[in-house]
């Protein structure tokens, strides 16, 4: 039986962090949705790290909360609040230390489809966190875009992406290109270097 070479959307995202983001690290879950990226991402920090998870559903705070009860995990604080607003979390003196973050772009699976990620949103959300991140830190957002309103932030996002300066940031995209309906992909970017 051949093995599979090409990692799925969901594994390469993790994949990216887990070979980026250290044990005792402060992270983040732009859109903790269902809770799965925020169960990995307290799994990689460890105990003596932190998760700060974001939604603006209570409905994905508390299937979260269950999950991450269920699992036994007491290092991430849920935050019901706009990913937008994640400096007013963040502590001024934790500019350039957080270990990564990752988005799930959309709408919160099983609920209500007009709710969505936003592409204003996401990205004032990117914004501060390339400022928070640290060098060799990785943000990693899942961008879903078959629904309505996808499409637009789609472009929005990797307007914003690929006009990044490279001197400071590495930007790549992972996709399948063959694909039917819309199929979701990866963008991730690392930061190179301190801006000055």
């Amino acid at each position: 039986m051949m093995q599979k070479m090409l990692k799925g959307i969901i594994p390469f995202a993790h994949d990216l962090l887990n070979k980026s983001v250290d044990e005792g690290e402060i992270v983040v879950d732009a859109t903790c949705g269902n809770g799965n990226d925020t169960l990995f991402l307290s799994n990689l920090v460890g105990e003596d790290g932190a998760v700060y998870a974001f939604d603006i559903q209570a409905q994905a705070i508390e299937t979260t909360e269950k999950l991450l009860q269920e699992h036994k995990r007491t290092n991430v604080t849920l935050i019901l609040d706009s990913h937008a607003q994640i400096e007013k979390y963040l502590r001024n003196d934790g500019v350039e230390t957080l270990g990564g973050a990752i988005f799930n772009l959309g709408y919160l699976p099983r609920s209500d489809k007009q709710i969505i990620t936003k592409g204003d949103s996401t990205i004032a959300a990117m914004e501060t966190l390339l400022r928070y991140i640290r060098v060799g830190a990785r943000i990693v957002i899942v961008v879903y875009h078959g629904h309505d309103g996808g499409k637009e932030e789609k472009n929005a996002v990797l307007q914003f992406v690929r006009e990044l300066d490279q001197t400071y940031y590495a930007a790549i995209t992972y996709q399948f290109i063959n694909q039917r309906n819309n199929p979701p992909f990866v963008v991730a970017i690392e930061k190179r270097k301190h801006k000055n």
